[in-house]
């Protein structure tokens, strides 16, 4: 008999989390979705519950979770400006100390690890396009800095796991991406072209840093 593997998403609740867990199950997995619904919601995974490879873990990322899985995929972080500033604290917190709860886990369990990462990366950058050898224009202390630092301190963390303990780790650095299950008024490029009295082209405050069409 050929056993199914068993993954882990974080932050599946979520717009892309969602989408993953059900490609996931078409794939054939076992899959354990773990989410604080801080940002994602049950509605978005309410039809995989009645699935019997489908479980769901209401849990914190920044608290150490335990759990036998042959791959994981961290997407746990709130990734809207209008969610990441509101709690910047939690939010570098979830990406720093969410990263080191997947990373420990994997390194005990022998798991292969997907970390999600983020254009944001690369700051302000003074190259069109980016490319991966570019390592950025950045600013550890604006108001977006929670988002960007977090996620370059969490591929910090993937690399030097991957070189110090062997953990089997990839990053994905993603960038603009919309589709189902996305909020209509998350406040990033797309949905504020989208939807009606947002004016993506508006001055931003001179401490975010970032160009609006990023």
């Amino acid at each position: 008999m050929i056993l199914s593997k068993k993954a882990l998403v974080t932050g599946a609740a979520g717009f892309l989390g969602s989408h993953l867990c059900r490609r996931l199950l078409a794939d054939g997995y076992e899959v354990t979705a773990l989410d604080n619904l801080f940002t994602g919601t049950k509605s978005n995974i309410y039809d995989l519950f009645g699935n019997p490879k489908f479980s769901f873990v209401l849990h914190d990322v920044t608290q150490p979770f335990w759990g036998q899985f042959d791959e994981i995929y961290n997407l746990a972080c709130p990734a809207s400006p209008i969610h990441y500033q509101k709690n910047p604290v939690e939010t570098t917190k979830s990406s720093v100390l969410g990263m080191m709860n997947v990373l420990d886990l994997a390194l005990k369990t022998k798991a292969r690890v997907l970390h999600t990462s983020t254009s944001e990366v690369y700051g302000d950058p003074l190259v069109h396009p980016q490319v991966e050898t570019y390592w950025g224009n950045v600013n550890t202390i604006g108001i977006r800095s929670c988002y960007d630092e977090g996620k370059r301190c969490a591929e910090t963390l993937c690399a030097d796991y991957r070189r110090e303990y062997g953990v089997d780790v990839r990053m994905v650095r993603i960038f603009n991406t919309y589709g189902p299950n996305m909020h209509p008024k998350d406040g990033r490029v797309i949905s504020n072209f989208i939807m009606p009295g947002h004016h993506p082209l508006r001055r931003r405050p001179p401490d975010a840093f970032l160009p609006v069409l990023r």
